[in-house]
């Protein structure tokens, strides 16, 4: 039959099982079926009386041997292939969950809702790939002479997903606690711009007058004084940390005590050489114990190890004082990048919860503004109205990564115009946060839902 050079065919196998075994054609005991070609208009025609089609396949058994060793290594491909892809594709549904999570709970803050996170568990997919080859004779024409193969594979895929919500004590202390100094060092230390993290992450800026005074001011567009000052000098220390002028480093100190020597034993010295560095004084028969400690976080525009042992010691004592894990301490001096603007005070840092509810109110009822850096601060690279712009529209916007309906509107991040790259980072962020606030998605003893496919 000829079909024309360009024309496209679909082969059809319906096979039939034969067990008994001839020893003139010893090939019979597989499968035997029928061959049919579909044309591209639908019609299927059957080919059985033709011997063209048979005549072109070859009867050698090196060669049914040959097809059943490259299924056998199209198999072994394609396993890690589809686990590859199953991999990429639950972990893309997990992250783009977890983003609209965030977005709806931003929503719900706007309008004085509770907020509530909701988490995979478990997801386990179990994959069946099967592979089959035989062969039949031809069913006419040269049906006694020629062999044809048959070729039939399947994948099916069966996961089941757990979902729990992430609840209780724990997960609530944790999202109503203010953020520790450590973890705004270690993203600082990734690079993040000190304003982006600031304007998110802190609630209120403490400054210290010449007279030891510490006046507050809200990072709050309500509180429109305190609001901007806040502003501007988050951005003379994103300006410092543009020109690479800004060290984030902890206040390390060294302790000492002297102790007498009669007083130690031998084995309480060994014990004391594994955390100190100890040292005789013959002169009064004392022991000299010193130990380096590392104190707080501080922002400042110089080297800190500049600092003298005193001035070290002075400064420790004044975080002590303090005594709160949530503040970043700033030291601004003259003399260095950005010291025509000498500041000293400290940061204070709110919860997740806080973040989320700053974000949502400045949707509606507190809405952020352009406030202008201070004449001596130098030149900012960005200076963004919003920490985070959200778009809420009444019908689902193009062009955006995502998009959420709540309350009737559509929220997403904008992830266009000038500011993209700026609100991508704000919402990793608030992300990288959120992953920083909630413990482990419990896996057993708690309510869920499993979903088998």
């Amino acid at each position: 039959m000829t079909l024309g050079p360009h024309v496209p065919v679909r082969m059809i196998v319906q096979r039939v099982a034969i067990t008994e075994r001839d020893p003139v054609h010893p090939y019979r005991h597989l499968l035997i079926g029928m061959v049919q070609l579909e044309h591209p208009n639908g019609v299927r025609q059957s080919h059985t009386d033709q011997p063209m089609m048979a005549a072109k396949v070859s009867t050698s058994p090196s060669f049914i041997f040959l097809v059943i060793f490259c299924l056998s290594v199209l198999s072994g491909c394609l396993s890690p292939v589809t686990l590859t892809r199953a991999v990429i594709a639950y972990d893309d549904a997990i992250i783009e969950a977890q983003s609209k999570q965030l977005l709806i709970n931003i929503a719900r803050a706007q309008h004085h809702e509770p907020i509530h996170f909701t988490g995979v568990s478990n997801v386990a997919a179990t994959f069946d790939f099967r592979f089959t080859a035989g062969a039949t004779p031809a069913l006419a024409g040269l049906a006694s002479t020629q062999i044809l193969p048959l070729i039939s594979g399947s994948v099916a895929e069966n996961p089941t997903i757990s979902i729990a919500p992430i609840e209780g004590q724990e997960f609530t202390r944790r999202l109503l606690t203010p953020f520790h100094e450590e973890k705004l060092t270690l993203l600082l230390r990734q690079g993040i711009d000190i304003d982006l993290l600031l304007r998110l992450m802190a609630k209120e800026l403490r400054l210290i007058r010449n007279g030891g005074e510490a006046v507050a001011y809200r990072n709050n567009p309500s509180d429109k004084s305190g609001y901007e000052m806040f502003r501007r000098v988050v951005l003379h220390l994103s300006a410092i940390q543009d020109h690479n002028g800004l060290y984030v480093e902890p206040l390390i100190i060294e302790r000492t005590w002297t102790i007498p020597a009669a007083s130690i034993t031998a084995e309480g010295f060994k014990a004391l050489e594994q955390e100190y560095r100890v040292s005789y004084n013959a002169r009064d028969a004392t022991y000299t114990l010193r130990k380096q400690v590392e104190g707080g976080t501080l922002i400042t525009n110089y080297d800190p190890d500049t600092l003298s042992r005193e001035e070290r010691i002075r400064l420790h004592e004044e975080e002590i004082e303090q005594e709160l894990s949530n503040d970043v301490s700033f030291d601004i001096r003259p003399g260095h990048f950005g010291g025509d603007w000498p500041l000293k005070g400290d940061f204070r840092l709110r919860s997740f919860n806080a973040m989320l509810n700053f974000i949502g109110q400045s949707l509606g009822e507190e809405p952020e503004y352009y406030v202008n850096k201070d004449s001596r601060t130098p030149e900012v690279a960005e200076n963004p109205v919003k920490t985070l712009d959200l778009i809420v529209s009444p019908s689902a916007p193009g062009g955006l990564d995502f998009a959420i309906k709540s309350h009737g509107q559509y929220y997403a991040v904008n992830t266009t115009g000038p500011q993209a790259r700026w609100n991508r980072e704000a919402f990793k962020l608030l992300s990288q946060l959120f992953q920083m606030t909630v413990t482990e998605v419990p896996r057993d003893g708690v309510p869920s839902i499993t979903i088998a496919k």
